[in-house]
């Protein structure tokens, strides 16, 4: 099927656990990207797991499934995404 869906696009667009803001994973700003998924995950009731990591799975799972298309500065910029989400969650020493 030419116009077949990858089943991670979907699961990106589509998540169980969160409701994420449309393109967010395009912004150009860490910080934002952060925000915005912080958003998504404190006000999620679907989750199965603390907000902080169900955030941080979602920007995981979007780097590890377009990382290879992505631009390396905006793979640099979702990078950096998991730095903002760890201070917005006060967990500078998580990895």
């Amino acid at each position: 099927m030419a116009n077949a869906r990858k089943w991670s696009q979907d699961v990106t667009e589509h998540s169980d656990a969160l409701d994420l803001e449309e393109h967010i994973f395009e912004s150009h700003d860490s910080r934002e990207i952060a925000k915005s998924l912080k958003r998504s995950a404190e006000a999620s009731h679907r989750r199965k797991s603390e907000p902080y990591r169900s955030a941080m799975s979602m920007l995981t799972f979007y780097i590890n499934r377009a990382g290879k298309n992505l631009p390396d500065k905006q793979k640099k910029v979702l990078e950096d995404a998991k730095d903002e989400l760890r201070t917005l969650f006060g967990r500078e020493d998580d990895d």
